[in-house]
């Protein structure tokens, strides 16, 4: 599958910034071309100067409202960066049309986080704005959850994440959605932490993409998942997994999630589907699945049809509404991968939560804009019969 990524704000530059160095290491290890464009979008000249392996001219790190914020970004006034957004799709879809790859593109993926101003303002705007006038594409976005200390201190944060998740459901094909917090590694740096984060986020995504782009006979495995199959799987609320074991290992089943029981005779592939499967970019339930896809890869001698029979068994067990669909990929490496996608969520706790304190948060910043308003009147009321020095 080929995609455009487009990086909106500074976390949705940094996560297409690693899309970036996977297209490169596909291109480089594997011959082959999983997206067609990587563009990062941004209010702020700082962000855009700080991304690594997005290409560095203005046609690829573009700024928008620089007439309003002077390259300094939006103060994560989402409603700002919506507005922005406005005034410069039709700059942004120009550019993007201009690149001789554009049509071979399967699909475009838009990345922002729900809590800065930029991405979370402008993401449904540019979705909007792609599905009108790329009807035959479509438009999938991701959009990253606050860290949980943001949700407990940044009002703005929980407000623009509502704002921004119930816009994009109304444009997108899919919202793929990465909880931060599920990421987070207590230990180590912030920086090593974000670095570390954005990996993490993208990892899933390079088999998938590559797995049906795969030319050379020996990589091409029984039952591909192309881009057919991943179009048919990413349907309104998503979530992503991601496990790995190394060939040489036997993994006991004492240390994994309760997901899935003991099976001695496909333990590697197990263990990695248990991992994907707790490590889900988002806390969900398999149950409340409708659509569901599994990608195994590793080398062709461990992926028996036995396992793939085994593992979609046990997928469908724990998702059992979901339809299913399998793939495999055969690569020549001492690891056995496991991607899992779980789309059509009927429910997921933590966007009714964002919702629910979403609400609150607009009651109560419209109380205090009331007291604000009967504050300046009351000093206005003083302030009067005191001469001016500008009469």
């Amino acid at each position: 599958m080929k995609l455009v990524v487009i990086g909106l704000g500074q976390a949705g530059g940094r996560i297409a910034d690693e899309f970036a160095r996977i297209a490169i290491k596909a291109r480089q290890e594997r011959g082959l071309r999983i997206v067609t464009d990587i563009l990062a979008v941004n209010t702020d000249t700082a962000d855009l100067s700080s991304l690594v392996k997005v290409k560095k001219d203005l046609q690829h790190r573009i700024l928008i409202g620089s007439g309003r914020t002077h390259g300094h970004g939006v103060a994560k006034i989402s409603e700002m960066g919506a507005e922005i957004a406005k005034d410069e799709k039709d700059n942004i879809l120009g550019i993007v049309k201009k690149n001789e790859r554009f049509y071979e593109a399967d699909a475009l993926l838009l990345l922002a986080s729900g809590g800065g101003g930029t991405g979370s303002g402008s993401l449904p705007v540019i979705a909007q704005a792609f599905k009108e006038n790329f009807r035959d594409k479509p438009v999938y976005v991701m959009v990253a959850l606050p860290y949980e200390h943001e949700r407990l201190t940044e009002e703005r944060a929980v407000f623009n994440t509502a704002m921004c998740l119930k816009s994009a459901n109304e444009v997108a094909d899919a919202v793929i959605l990465v909880d931060n917090q599920r990421f987070i590694r207590k230990s180590q740096s912030i920086s090593t932490n974000f670095q570390k984060i954005n990996e993490m986020i993208v990892a899933p995504f390079y088999n998938l993409l590559c797995a049906g782009e795969e030319t050379k006979p020996k990589g091409i495995g029984t039952s591909v998942m192309d881009a057919g199959d991943i179009k048919e799987s990413l349907v309104g609320w998503t979530g992503i997994g991601y496990g790995t074991v190394d060939i040489d290992i036997i993994p006991t089943f004492e240390q994994t999630h309760n997901y899935l029981k003991k099976n001695i005779e496909n333990q590697r592939g197990l263990y990695a589907m248990d991992e994907a499967l707790g490590e889900m970019s988002v806390a969900c339930n398999p149950v409340d699945a409708g659509r569901a896809a599994l990608l195994v890869s590793g080398p062709a001698r461990d992926i028996s049809v036995d396992m793939i029979a085994e593992l979609s068994e046990k997928l469908r067990e724990v998702a059992p509404s979901a339809q299913l669909r399998l793939g495999d990929y055969p690569r020549e490496r001492g690891i056995l991968d496991v991607t899992v996608i779980l789309s059509e969520l009927s429910d997921v706790p933590i966007l009714r939560q964002f919702y629910h304190d979403s609400k609150e948060l607009a009651a109560e910043f419209k109380e205090r804009q009331k007291t604000r308003s009967t504050k300046t009147d009351l000093t206005e009321e003083a302030a009067r019969g005191v001469p001016s020095l500008l009469d």
